[in-house]
């Protein structure tokens, strides 16, 4: 009997053994089944929040890399769509202070940003996303021989500036004031793309525009560029507005344009890094 009894025993731990790590075992893969599981619904939660639509008011500037990152945006996110309103920024701060529903705003100076800001329309701090310069479109082959600022002065020649009340405008006037040059042009246009398309059209031989309007007119223009645009390099920034109806989707897209893959678009552009 005894030793029937000293047999068993091994066998009996070892099976209660057995069993134990079959339960743990089996235990370790539910944790495992259930983590699985909460990580997909988190991921699937976190997706779920970017969708639908947003409405963004961009300087007229930002119209050809903002496109393109409109339409990486809706890729990366199906189901959203991203609507643009592209123009001055004066008057696109004057619509959103206006009531003008909007979420997002990028705007082509910090001035006309404060605009939006000091009526606490935006619901977040602006954060500089890009800076951009000044350069003359003129037309191809540059027939007029323009070479500088001054040249523009030229009483014969058919020049176009941005509105002062423009960012483009604004920083026109402050290279001129500091060359201490007067020109007196043919218009002001309420917009960059405006002052371009003069110059496009051949209504006129020279506009003050930025380089990223020049780069994307390709060869309907030519650009030259001046010293005294260093001086006047403005400051691109960008907000969340308070009246969002889809902030989640709305700070997506600022992160977007914020990132380095926005920043590559905007940088082949012709834009300058913050």
């Amino acid at each position: 009997m005894t030793r029937s009894v000293r047999t068993r025993r091994p066998v009996q731990v070892a099976a209660l053994g057995a069993a134990a790590l079959l339960a743990l075992s089996a235990c370790s893969s539910s944790d495992d089944s259930d983590s699985a599981k909460s990580g997909s619904s988190a991921s699937a939660s976190s997706d779920a929040k970017i969708s639908g639509d947003i409405t963004v008011f961009a300087a007229a500037s930002l119209k050809e890399s903002f496109t393109t990152l409109g339409q990486d945006f809706e890729k990366a996110h199906p189901g959203t769509k991203v609507t643009f309103s592209f123009g001055g920024s004066d008057s696109l701060a004057a619509s959103i202070t206006g009531g003008a529903p909007a979420d997002v705003f990028a705007s082509a100076s910090p001035k006309t940003m404060k605009v939006v800001t000091d009526a606490k329309d935006n619901a977040d701090a602006p954060a500089t996303f890009v800076r951009n310069q000044l350069e003359i479109a003129t037309l191809p082959g540059n027939p007029d021989k323009v070479a500088s600022l001054k040249d523009l002065t030229n009483k014969d020649l058919k020049v176009v500036l941005c509105d002062k009340t423009v960012p483009c405008g604004a920083a026109a006037e402050k290279a001129l004031t500091a060359s201490k040059l007067k020109l007196t042009p043919v218009s002001y246009e309420e917009d960059v793309k405006s002052a371009l398309n003069k110059v496009v059209l051949k209504e006129a031989d020279a506009a003050v525009v930025y380089k990223t309007d020049v780069k994307a007119a390709g060869d309907k223009v030519e650009g030259v560029e001046f010293p005294e645009s260093a001086d006047a390099i403005n400051d691109y920034p960008i907000a969340l507005l308070k009246e969002s109806k889809n902030t989640e989707t709305a700070k997506a897209f600022i992160a977007l344009v914020r990132s380095a893959e926005g920043q590559k678009v905007l940088t082949a552009a012709g834009f300058l890094q913050p």
